[in-house]
């Protein structure tokens, strides 16, 4: 059982490293398409609606694939006042509680309240309302659906980790450093 719950969460760990690690090259993309369009327009006269789009939809996917990711290596904000003085068995359980409670029911009422929105935008083929704009904007809100997904996976690694680490079946020793996961970890298959 114990075994089957690690390799789940390693599993878990590895797809959305991978995720995010991807995602993070989006950055520079968006850095240089942003300096393209401001040198293009202010130098050359010369402007771009879909590559002024393109800024957007590439800073919407870093924030919205990058979240689980973030959460993975505990970049979330925190009322970190009290919890950083807690011990590690007492950081669990405030994180198993707020998986429980916040997070998980969080991330599937986004998914769920977003899934018709998303789907007619699909249905209809949502293109930019600007002329010459990126003609995928039902591409862009399926982000919508991939956010929470992420999310509650990476949540779900956190529940089962914590839930763990109350257990026992986990040495607290380990677990002090945080939640964050090396990158060399992979899927036991």
């Amino acid at each position: 059982m114990i075994q089957s719950v690690n390799r789940v969460t390693q599993t878990i760990d590895y797809f959305i490293d991978v995720i995010g690690r991807a995602v993070s090259w989006l950055t520079l993309a968006m850095v240089i398409t942003m300096l393209v369009v401001v040198v293009s327009r202010y130098f050359l006269q010369i402007g771009s609606i879909a590559l002024q789009e393109s800024v957007t939809y590439l800073h919407s996917t870093v924030f919205l694939l990058g979240i689980g990711y973030t959460l993975q290596h505990g970049g979330h904000v925190r009322v970190d006042i009290f919890y950083r003085n807690f011990s590690v068995k007492r950081k669990a359980i405030v994180d198993l509680l707020g998986s429980i409670l916040f997070l998980l029911p969080v991330s599937g009422l986004i998914f769920y309240s977003s899934w018709d929105y998303v789907m007619a935008s699909w249905a209809i083929g949502e293109t930019s309302a600007e002329n010459n704009g990126l003609p995928f904007v039902y591409a862009l809100k399926t982000l919508m659906l991939l956010m929470p997904a992420t999310l509650l996976l990476q949540g779900v690694a956190e529940t089962l980790r914590n839930a763990m680490r109350l257990s026992g079946q986990v040495n607290l020793h380990e677990a002090e450093a945080g939640n964050n996961i090396s990158a060399s970890h992979e899927p036991a298959l």
